[in-house]
């Protein structure tokens, strides 16, 4: 047994298939890839990774199992799983999650290579655990696999909580224990005819929030969606993060490097990766200086163009060049930043109500204002360097028709002059 103090949840007694998995080099790596990415450029002590989370995410997990009555091998399954959920994330976090699905086809929960192989596999073959399997759950599939991945799952009780505390924003808390404890499965009969995960048919039992748990439920949806807006989406956040995927692009572009090879960087490798591109290294030194691009534009959603809102990267890539040509900046000198639509994947999750089980968003008047505010809160951002701004704001409201006047009055007369402006 391996006993680890954490700042989130004391001490945390891990045993097991979960305690041989620490010491192995891919859970290891986690210790040098940031759980926020560039978000420590606006709150300087978010400087967790997603190792600790991933530390963090087991014990719910165990106590979840404990209070389900799962054991045996299904339980190691749960456990390995959520030791193992993000050991496929790359570089940042999400941040170059697109640009590397773009070129390989996988997203970070695609690990089935990664657990098949290397230690991580010795330690599941050891523990008579199927790598495969493993993956799977990691990807939201299989019975039971909602706990780890899903719409109730012990990773979002984690992150929020742990976000919260190393940011020092108040939004983030939620009651995990409560959750815990008021998990349940139901079988497929038992629900309406609403598909699984992501459109899928379900496999297995669902997870759900007992009797009287509305505001339970409510509470996540809350928490992540006061989150949103002053930590996850903070422009300053991405601004930087979206200098970092161009820099991405670039370096694959310039170099000998594959996506393959970029997904298993940490942190410290991609930095110095794009430090010793010439390429790249401009916006490299931008963003160790914190010498980052500043607001040309940030865009309602409703003021955006339909063709804007689904254009595809190429699309964008080429508004940029136009936009940059309008401007007479370079062409590097100019990044669109359009964020893709709003969800709330957590408003899907299941509450037991007078003995049915009912989605959320049937339940709760709140979702729909929640939804409201978050489309209210979406902004495109065109960035650029600070002495060209007003140049670049003007060029790109034309090119992508907007309002001139209005947004660049907004980006100048309406920003915080608190810490948002750091």
């Amino acid at each position: 047994m391996i006993t680890v103090k954490d700042t989130v949840h004391d001490h945390i007694e891990i045993d097991g298939v979960a305690a041989d998995l620490v010491d192995t080099p891919a859970l290891q790596r986690l210790r040098h890839v940031k759980q926020l990415g560039t978000v420590q450029l606006v709150y300087p002590s978010a400087n967790h990774t997603r190792f600790e989370h991933s530390l963090g995410v087991y014990p719910l997990a165990s106590r979840a199992l404990d209070h389900l009555g799962i054991e045996g091998k299904r339980a190691d399954r749960i456990e390995a799983a959520a030791m193992l959920h993000d050991v496929g994330h790359g570089p940042f976090s999400h941040n170059l999650e697109s640009l590397t699905h773009r070129r390989t086809g996988k997203y970070h929960d695609d690990v089935d290579e990664l657990l098949a192989t290397g230690a991580v596999g010795e330690v599941l073959r050891d523990h008579d655990l199927d790598p495969d399997r493993i993956a799977g759950i990691v990807a939201g599939e299989g019975p039971y696999a909602g706990l780890v991945s899903g719409e109730l799952d012990v990773d979002r009780m984690d992150y929020l909580v742990r976000d919260a505390y190393h940011t020092g924003v108040p939004y983030g808390t939620i009651d995990t224990e409560r959750f815990v404890r008021e998990l349940t499965f139901v079988e497929e009969a038992d629900l309406d005819d609403v598909p699984g995960r992501d459109g899928a048919d379900r496999d297995g039992p669902e997870l759900v929030l007992d009797e009287g748990n509305v505001q339970t439920a409510e509470s996540l949806l809350l928490a992540r969606a006061l989150m949103n807006p002053v930590v996850y989406t903070h422009h300053v956040a991405r601004i930087s993060k979206a200098m970092l995927r161009r820099a991405a692009s670039e370096l694959l572009d310039a170099t000998a490097t594959t996506a393959t090879e970029l997904r298993r960087m940490d942190d410290h490798d991609f930095l110095a990766a794009i430090r010793d591109c010439r390429e790249t290294v401009e916006l490299s030194r931008r963003y160790d200086e914190r010498d980052l691009y500043k607001l040309a534009v940030w865009a309602e959603y409703d003021d955006v163009p339909e063709r804007v809102h689904e254009a595809d990267r190429a699309a964008e890539t080429a508004l940029e060049r136009e936009i940059a040509a309008a401007a007479g900046v370079a062409r590097d000198h100019v990044i669109l930043d359009v964020p893709p639509e709003p969800t709330m994947r957590e408003s899907t999750a299941r509450v037991t109500v007078n003995g049915e089980i009912r989605r959320l968003e049937r339940q709760s008047p709140l979702v729909s204002a929640l939804r409201t505010a978050q489309r209210n809160q979406w902004r495109l951002g065109v960035y650029a360097p600070e002495p060209a701004t007003d140049r670049v704001g003007h060029a790109a409201a034309d090119v992508l028709g907007l309002d001139p006047d209005g947004l660049v009055a907004e980006v100048r007369g309406a920003m915080p002059t608190t810490l948002d402006e750091f």
